[in-house]
């Protein structure tokens, strides 16, 4: 047995370098593997596993770098393409080729040019618009796990003038120059952007951008749903979500620094706190659970043991077999049904349990940072899953009143 695991794991090793030999021979060779040929080409019709440029869409590609090499960012090209109307390449596929018929079948034309920011960076750091063909960036872990990981740069396969350019190398080496420089600049910000992944759009569920106005006087930083910010009002899919950076540092600041002292305080208050703000109904929703899950149990094993004289009069020969097949259906099928549903009021009940031992676990968590002075992004990172920002409503007298909700690990929404 042992002996033929070990030769059926280097069957499956020595398979997996053949195939890396004979992948490498191919791309050395200039050849490609794709399922769908990039924007701006199409599938060589002379050359196998080769690219031609494709005179229909090659100028959507042209027009994202010249607008990226005239100072556009990969948000602002985003919403020129969708002002514009430039179908997507997913939208392409669709109408040439049938593909994506799950997103795009039935649809308004309106998703035919929603563009993500995604899309736009991925075809600006793409090298296939300069002739090269670079492969192998991922892997897998091992030939036993197929878990696919990023590889270096620096191991990466590039091979050159394998197809026609659409882009100068020139205009190319420029843009990443410009790229490079922007995430230099965001680095620079980094101290304010603490908030970076925990941030909601309330209506849409996109992330909060962070933004800089230095129009005014004195510069200050916001937030704004990245939804809205890639299309503008125009956009229609959803409303600005605006709120300043300064202004939501101060209300997350508070509340961490209310638990934090609630913690000091008493432990066990802060405890009973947090699970009654799971509402009562989680309560009286437990006892009429475990409650339910008594008399399932009761009446499960009253029908084992009639399931079992059952058997044992028809045995005996004091019932027919007609009559034995069918009361025995009928036992077995309620049986089943207790079983599933015993299961599940487990499972139901041991989830309130977990309650109390997330509740716990914050708690713990929280007492790590006791009356807090500042925010931190690892301090937000380890007490919040995510903080969700509501659209601000003005008031009769011009206040401005918005809802910022904070859900925090393990517990939820507690404030």
């Amino acid at each position: 047995m042992l002996y033929a695991r070990l030769t059926n794991e280097w069957l499956a090793k020595d398979t997996g370098r053949k195939v890396k030999i004979a992948l490498h021979a191919k791309f050395a060779a200039g050849e490609r593997t794709f399922a769908y040929a990039p924007l701006g080409y199409i599938r060589h019709p002379e050359i196998k596993n080769s690219l031609a440029v494709d005179d229909e869409t090659k100028w959507i590609v042209e027009r994202i770098f010249d607008l990226a090499v005239h100072g556009a960012g990969a948000a602002k090209i985003t919403k020129i393409l969708t002002a514009e109307k430039v179908p997507t390449p997913d939208w392409l596929n669709f109408k040439r080729y049938g593909t994506f018929a799950h997103i795009y079948e039935g649809k308004s034309e309106e998703k035919a040019c929603a563009w993500t920011i995604a899309q736009v960076r991925s075809i600006l750091k793409d090298e296939t618009y300069i002739g090269n063909s670079v492969h192998g960036k991922q892997t897998n872990i091992s030939y036993k796990n197929k878990k696919r990981i990023r590889k270096p740069q620096e191991e990466w396969f590039r091979v050159e003038n394998t197809h026609e350019a659409i882009i100068s190398r020139d205009v190319f080496e420029q843009v990443q120059g410009q790229i490079a420089e922007r995430r230099r600049q965001m680095k620079n910000a980094a101290d304010t952007q603490i908030f970076a992944g925990l941030l909601k759009c309330a209506d849409c569920g996109w992330s909060m951008s962070f933004g800089t106005n230095k129009s005014n006087k004195t510069a200050f930083s916001y937030f704004n749903c990245t939804n809205y910010r890639q299309l503008g009002k125009n956009g229609g899919r959803c409303t600005a979500h605006y709120v300043r950076y300064d202004t939501l540092y101060a209300y997350v600041l508070a509340r961490v620094q209310y638990w934090s002292k609630q913690a000091e305080i008493s432990e066990e208050k802060l405890l009973r706190k947090l699970l009654k703000s799971g509402n009562s109904e989680r309560d009286n929703a437990a006892k009429k659970q475990a409650s339910e899950l008594a008399r399932a149990e009761k009446r499960k094993a009253e029908a084992d043991k009639l399931f079992t004289k059952l058997y044992e009069d028809w045995s005996s020969g004091r019932i027919a077999e007609f009559n034995f097949t069918m009361l025995s259906k009928k036992y077995q099928t309620e049986q089943q049904e207790l079983i599933e549903k015993i299961d599940r009021l487990k499972a139901d009940l041991a989830a309130e349990k977990q309650t109390k031992a997330d509740a716990e676990k914050w708690i713990m968590l929280i007492r790590q940072y006791t009356d807090p002075a500042e925010l931190t992004a690892e301090l937000l990172n380890t007490l919040i899953d995510k903080i969700v920002i509501h659209e601000a409503v003005k008031e009769p007298d011009g206040t401005r009143n918005q809802e910022i909700e904070i859900f925090y690990r393990f517990v939820g929404k507690i404030d």
